[in-house]
């Protein structure tokens, strides 16, 4: 698998995967977190194109297999700034990621796409809905320590925050 920046022939393509992954969820417990809203919306993933921000994870047949967002810098976000219930491990520049999400055609997309961008960078942060027990797994099992909670601009469901530094 390879990671690169999304491009506009992929939107059509992202926005699929973003549906599969909202009937994924909402089969496994967890319809709240992009159902409610039908998130995300395509224009915050053009949004998301424009700024550099989306990556799409490629098959070995060059095939688009999963998205996300990913950006790195200090506080670059907002919603991170205050934390319940707890604390981040540490303070200086990190990567974020959200809005992953893959065709489940292969095993192993999703944790794929985060260690990607853990490499990039070396200290990344990630929230999750607490009905996502399916993240909550994989961020287990990818090292992660689970650091409050902290809440989203889109709807009023807390959010699990958990943050990892290489």
């Amino acid at each position: 698998m390879k990671i690169r920046k999304t491009t506009e022939k992929d939107i059509e393509r992202v926005m699929d995967i973003y549906a599969h992954a909202r009937k994924f969820m909402a089969e496994h417990g967890n319809p709240n977190q992009w159902g409610k809203r039908n998130w995300p919306p395509e224009e915050l993933i053009r949004d998301d194109i424009e700024k550099g921000c989306s990556y799409v994870c490629e098959n070995e047949n060059g095939e688009v297999v999963g998205t996300f967002f990913f950006n790195q810098g200090e506080n670059i976000e907002p919603t991170y700034r205050t934390i319940d219930d707890g604390e981040w491990i540490g303070d200086n520049r990190y990567g974020v990621v959200h809005r992953i999400a893959s065709d489940d055609s292969e095993k192993g997309i999703g944790s794929f796409c985060i260690k990607w961008a853990l490499e990039q960078c070396g200290h990344l942060r990630i929230d999750t809905h607490g009905d996502n027990k399916v993240m909550q797994g994989m961020l287990g099992k990818l090292g992660f320590t689970h650091c409050g909670t902290i809440y989203v601009y889109e709807d009023n469901d807390p959010r699990l925050a958990y943050e990892r530094i290489m």
